[in-house]
């Protein structure tokens, strides 16, 4: 696959190079519709808009995906934090981090880049 034909310069940034969009500055921050945001890399099914909360953080937040099996969870130790990467099974893209700390009964918060 030639990512860098098919993605944008900033997909490809955050998906191929493990970057990370400016705090509200993606286009699903503040997004209320109902869907389904799928990966911008292969167009797999991700995350629910019954699952997204607005964090305050400024990026799109859930607290699951859609479905576990579409996504892997990395160690991720970059930058002098220790934290966990959320990467598209299927095409190995990076989406951004899960972190500990929702405020729903999951407890998750699925921090993701709007153009992943």
């Amino acid at each position: 696959m030639d990512w860098k034909k098919k993605l944008t310069s900033e997909q490809y940034r955050v998906l191929r190079e493990k970057g990370t969009e400016h705090s509200f500055s993606g286009k699903y921050v503040h997004n209320k519709e109902q869907g389904m945001y799928v990966c911008a890399g292969c167009g797999t099914q991700l995350f629910s808009s019954e699952t997204k909360f607005d964090s305050g953080t400024g990026w799109p937040s859930f607290d699951n995906p859609v479905n576990k099996e579409n996504v892997v969870l990395k160690e991720d130790i970059s930058h002098g934090m220790k934290r966990v990467e959320v990467v598209c099974k299927i095409c190995g893209g990076h989406l951004g981090h899960v972190f500990d700390d929702g405020p729903t009964k999951t407890g998750q918060r699925y921090c993701i880049n709007s153009c992943a």
